[in-house]
């Protein structure tokens, strides 16, 4: 990756034009507003099954956008625009609330326009000139309203990043922009996950030591009434157990529900290790990546990545737990990863 030590990312997301073209694209022109998908409630069960259906097929990572915006630098300003309360944007809850985005509330001032574009341009020019520091600008939209926000902000000498999802993106905007992505283009969208998922399903996680209760002064008759208890309760269901997610949470799959912070799981860890080397070798033209960097990668991702509690002594050991993808290379002594070509990587 470049260095971009002194960069400073701010992400802007035009919610609902995001949402609503990611249906579109997925499900045909105007399906959004066929299926009335708005005021959608998921989780209700008088929801056609269908269109339930349809919507989290539709649902957009947000995580996958945020991690993109980070290979740009750290992010310090991360907001989205939208009506916060049509039921659609709402199942978003959990995605937004876990990455500490920002919440612009966008009341419809009239049938036809919600003022989101108008009040992110406003932000972002506003935010140029009180935050200095601010090097890059990553906005999350389509429109064609957006090509004279964005030649603003390279006016202004600052790095401008677009994203968008195919067949609902002006033609304009990406040559309005230093660079432009495709949703669909971005690491963690595509079919790659999958393949991640069935990889880290494999890897055990470390768990901690069980609570051995004390012995002393203890009796025949306690010990058996103890066990006794014991294998009681193991057929209870009890907070140590995995939380099924609703399908309210429209959110990351597997979410875990609560507000409550958890242990990062090995599958969590392996998309963000894959997802990392993804970006590296998206923004750095040589074949090999410094495993500093690539940890760097990850906790702007997800702070709190810590190897030591997936189990490991070093980084270096958790990158090599994922050898199915990650390589080392031998000349570095372990210092340069990468992924692993497809033809090696299916061998």
């Amino acid at each position: 990756m470049a260095d971009d030590a002194d960069n400073r990312v701010a992400v802007y997301v035009d919610f609902d034009n995001i949402v609503i073209s990611r249906y579109n694209q997925l499900h045909g022109r105007g399906a959004f507003q066929f299926d009335r998908v708005r005021n959608v409630v998921v989780s209700d069960p008088s929801v056609d099954a269908d269109v339930a259906r349809r919507i989290r097929e539709a649902t957009v990572d947000i995580g996958a956008i945020l991690d993109y915006a980070s290979s740009f630098g750290p992010i310090v300003i991360s907001r989205a625009y939208a009506d916060w309360s049509q039921p659609v944007n709402a199942g978003y809850r959990k995605q937004l609330v876990d990455r500490a985005i920002d919440l612009t509330q966008m009341f419809p001032l009239s049938a036809t326009k919600n003022g989101a574009d108008i009040r992110l341009a406003i932000d972002v020019v506003e935010d140029m000139f009180r935050l200095g520091d601010v090097t890059h600008v990553v906005l999350v939209a389509g429109d064609s309203d957006y090509v004279a926000l964005a030649q603003r902000v390279k006016r202004l000498g600052r790095y401008i990043v677009a994203v968008g999802v195919a067949g609902a993106t002006s033609r304009s905007l990406p040559a309005a922009c230093n660079d432009f992505s495709l949703y669909d283009d971005l690491p963690g969208t595509g079919a790659e996950d999958a393949e991640t998922d069935a990889a880290a399903a494999d890897l055990p996680e470390v768990a901690a030591a069980p609570h051995k209760p004390a012995t002393t002064n203890s009796s025949p008759g306690k010990e058996a009434a103890a066990k006794k208890t014991t294998a009681k309760k193991s057929t209870d269901v009890t907070p140590q157990q995995p939380v099924r997610a609703t399908e309210a949470d429209i959110d990351e799959p597997g979410a875990v529900g609560g507000d409550q912070a958890a242990k990062m799981s090995p599958r969590a860890a392996t998309k963000l290790l894959r997802r990392a080397l993804e970006l590296g070798h998206d923004k750095n033209d040589e074949e090999w990546l410094h495993t500093s960097t690539v940890k760097q990668q990850i906790k702007r991702m997800d702070p709190s990545f810590h190897e030591k509690s997936l189990g490991y002594d070093s980084f270096s050991d958790f990158v090599k737990s994922r050898s199915n993808f990650a390589e080392f290379d031998r000349a570095s002594n372990g210092q340069k990863v990468r992924l692993r070509p497809p033809a090696a990587a299916a061998s």
